[in-house]
């Protein structure tokens, strides 16, 4: 074989490998996305995730967040008033000792000595009744109203009322009772609803 003719081999050599680099991967890469079977299903996943939630399934979302909401408001609300009638009840603490000094002493008057405290947010008045020593905490407007807003504490000598006049005679007991609470003789009850007082006033 001359010169010539292995030189021109060469060449055509060169050219067809050129040929191949360039034209080969888009001829791999239009059989493979082109109309074929994966392409179409990559559209059909696109359209998938661009679709988003249908109305119905939107529908039972907002559902179930309207029946969470209707039982979790009311609650957390009954939660919040209960929340502010215990910080009542932990203020009249002061007017529990009172009057059991008074008792024990028998001054007269249970009330003898008691400053009740001002200005708080939820709760209007604690009061002391000077022959029979039951405390009367009444609450503001933001948790109860004003005709059934108070609990009332009975402080009571066994079974009997406490006196003023004559020490009395077994440890002092108090009985806290609101609106439906169970009667118990020689106390009184409030008019708060008991489903907002803790278990021990209902």
């Amino acid at each position: 074989m001359t010169a010539d003719r292995v030189s021109f081999l060469g060449e055509r050599m060169e050219i067809w490998l050129a040929r191949s680099l360039l034209y080969e991967p888009r001829i791999i890469l239009n059989q493979n996305f082109s109309g074929g079977k994966s392409m179409k299903s990559m559209r059909r996943l696109n359209k998938r995730v661009q679709k988003g939630f249908t109305l119905i399934e939107l529908m039972i979302v907002v559902a179930i967040i309207g029946i969470l909401a209707a039982i979790a408001i009311p609650a957390y609300q009954d939660y919040t008033i209960r929340a502010r009638v215990t910080e009542g009840l932990s203020l009249a603490a002061a007017a529990k000792i009172t009057v059991a000094d008074n008792a024990a002493n028998a001054t007269g008057n249970l009330s003898t000595g008691y400053t009740a405290p001002s200005n708080l947010k939820n709760v209007s008045t604690i009061s002391i009744a000077s022959s029979t020593g039951a405390i009367t905490i009444a609450y503001n407007s933001n948790v109860a109203p004003a005709t059934a807003n108070t609990v009332i504490l009975t402080p009571l000598d066994g079974t009997s009322a406490v006196s003023a006049t004559t020490p009395p005679a077994n440890p002092i007991k108090w009985v806290c009772l609101t609106a439906q609470s169970t009667a118990v003789t020689n106390a009184t009850a409030g008019t708060l609803q008991s489903k907002y007082a803790p278990a021990e006033c209902r």
